[in-house]
């Protein structure tokens, strides 16, 4: 199937200016709760002028149980725009346990996917040596490469490196990076053709992560704290940039949108901090730290200073604006990015989190807030959890939430998801001055599932998003 122009957009003013979402498909988990199903790809209507709008349409049930299907991309975007043989069809389901990769059929019927194939770990193990796949993006080439967190020869290690994919066939062509290095750990990563980088993040060893989080494995070693550098075009590491403490745990990276910027920001989980990365003068990169989360002292929590712990970030198609999830505090934040290096907090809204009012935890000392925010009640449901993945309406006015991290996190940090079901929400900005509104009349209940509860996480528009869509200046220069 071709498309008529290539895929995606030209430009991102383009993206802002294309047709609003109708459908939004969701990655849905059950492994770590009662119902022993095979994870599933919901499609939920967000077509406000739709019988079904804010209901799950159609679900698609994948072969086996226990994946783990977490973040999904695409087979192509707007990398390959002025390629007219591409077509955004295919969505690509890495699975974080078993290491398969799932691969959809939306384009045949987009509300109603199928599954295309199947590709198995022993593949993925045999011709990479990688484990545990996370990011999926698509290349201009129209390959596709995935990042991994794992080393196949030792199950549960650390080793960080990039599954490539043949764009037709989907069968495993090998590794991205060059031979010779892989960074102590993997996880998200973002490109910048014009700059000639890839730039991935850092989560932490699987043995560490599967098992749910105790900070004793940081304090050995086992989460990261750096940025990796790598050379677009001979896929050789370049650089190590070192944040520290203040650093620790990067995990999603965004550039910013115009595809000649030269910086972009990284959301740092467990020190609940935004760090702007950018090209010096000297041509090599840096990052420093623009954005701290202060950390609560409470009372009836497993220490006595809670994080934020940022869990999702990403970036208006205009980059204007900055959005970021504090899925313990449970709140999501919106700042001014005009200038990268001295971001504005115009916007903030709490959906549920372990700090709400009427809870187990008592804040004893906030550097922020007077009270304790209140409990959401949306359509008469509480909203428990925490925001975590987050997905932005193209021309940047709606929000989309989930509030599942994964599996074992949820359960150990918010335990009452397993049996209560995920979330999601809808928020509605303020484009203009900023600012964050809970739109009560959008809500789709992971509890009311068929088959049971499950946990929801991952969100992506048939037609691309803030997320996953990459512009090259070589599209732009031939309009």
């Amino acid at each position: 199937m071709a498309c008529s122009a290539g895929p995606g957009f030209a430009t991102p003013r383009d993206a802002m200016n294309g047709p609003r979402e109708e459908i939004l498909y969701t990655t849905c988990v059950y492994r770590g709760v009662d119902s022993k199903k095979p994870d599933f790809l919901a499609t939920v209507d967000v077509d406000p002028s739709s019988a079904t709008y804010s209901q799950v349409i159609h679900r698609l049930p994948m072969p086996y149980v226990g994946d783990e299907i977490h973040h999904s991309g695409w087979n192509s975007c707007s990398s390959c725009f002025n390629d007219s043989t591409k077509c955004r069809n295919r969505l690509i389901l890495p699975c974080l346990v078993s290491s398969r990769i799932y691969i959809v059929d939306t384009g045949t019927e987009p509300r109603a996917p199928k599954l295309h194939k199947v590709v198995e770990p022993d593949e993925v193990h045999r011709v990479t040596g990688l484990d545990n796949p996370h990011t999926s993006h698509c290349l201009g080439s129209g390959e596709v490469v995935i990042s991994a967190m794992g080393d196949a020869k030792r199950p549960g290690e650390a080793k960080g490196g990039f599954i490539v994919l043949d764009g037709e066939t989907f069968h495993v062509k090998g590794n991205w990076e060059a031979p010779g290095f892989n960074p102590a750990f993997g996880y998200d990563f973002w490109y910048q053709p014009y700059h000639k980088v890839l730039i991935s993040t850092e989560w932490g060893a699987p043995k560490a992560f599967l098992k749910g989080f105790d900070p004793a494995d940081y304090a050995n070693g086992l989460y990261g704290k750096s940025l990796h550098v790598w050379d677009w075009d001979t896929h050789n590491h370049l650089q190590e940039i070192k944040m520290g403490d203040e650093g620790a745990i990067p995990l999603e990276i965004r550039f910013l949108h115009n595809p000649r910027a030269a910086d972009g920001f990284v959301g740092c989980a467990l020190a609940s901090s935004v760090f702007r990365f950018f090209k010096n003068e000297s041509g090599s990169w840096e990052a420093n730290k623009v954005i701290q989360v202060p950390s609560k002292k409470v009372d009836g929590w497993a220490l006595p200073d809670m994080p934020g712990l940022i869990t999702d970030i990403l970036l208006s198609m205009d980059d204007k604006y900055l959005y970021f999830s504090n899925w313990l505090h449970g709140d999501i934040r919106q700042y001014d990015i005009t200038d990268t290096s001295s971001p504005k907090l115009v916007g903030q809204v709490f959906l549920g989190g372990s700090i709400r009012a009427g809870g187990t935890v008592t804040v004893t000392k906030d550097d922020e807030m007077k009270q304790q925010p209140s409990t959401v009640f949306v359509q008469g449901k509480e909203v428990t959890g925490g925001p975590q993945m987050l997905q932005l309406s193209l021309d940047g006015r709606r929000l989309y939430v989930t509030n599942s991290l994964y599996s074992g996190w949820d359960n150990q940090f918010y335990p009452d998801m397993a049996k209560k079901g995920s979330m999601m929400l809808l928020v509605d900005i303020d484009v203009v001055k900023g600012g964050l509104t809970l739109n009560r009349d959008f809500l789709v209940d992971f509890g009311l599932e068929p088959d049971g509860p499950c946990f929801a996480h991952e969100m992506r528009y048939p037609g691309g998003d803030c997320s996953s869509d990459i512009f090259l200046v070589d599209t732009e220069a031939k309009l």
